[in-house]
């Protein structure tokens, strides 16, 4: 199996370009605005996992589980 890296310092879209399943991932943890037309390219540009995390009250225990669960090395 491939080795997937999430690099929590990229910016979102940054990360959701490089690899777009990353964008159902966060959807699926609550981060559902990243599916709306146009906000990965404008809020996107600029957020983090871990400052959208902080905006959505999401736990970053929860997101790096998640992550991991689905084959991703956790990179900070």
């Amino acid at each position: 199996m491939e080795e997937k890296t999430l690099d929590l310092n990229k910016t979102v879209y940054l990360l959701c370009t490089q690899d777009p399943h990353i964008m159902t991932i966060l959807a699926k943890l609550g981060f559902s605005d990243i599916l709306k037309p146009g906000m990965l390219g404008t809020a996107g540009r600029f957020m983090t996992i871990p400052k959208g995390a902080v905006l959505k009250k999401i736990e970053m225990d929860r997101i790096r589980k998640e992550f991991a669960d689905n084959g991703y090395e956790i990179k900070e």
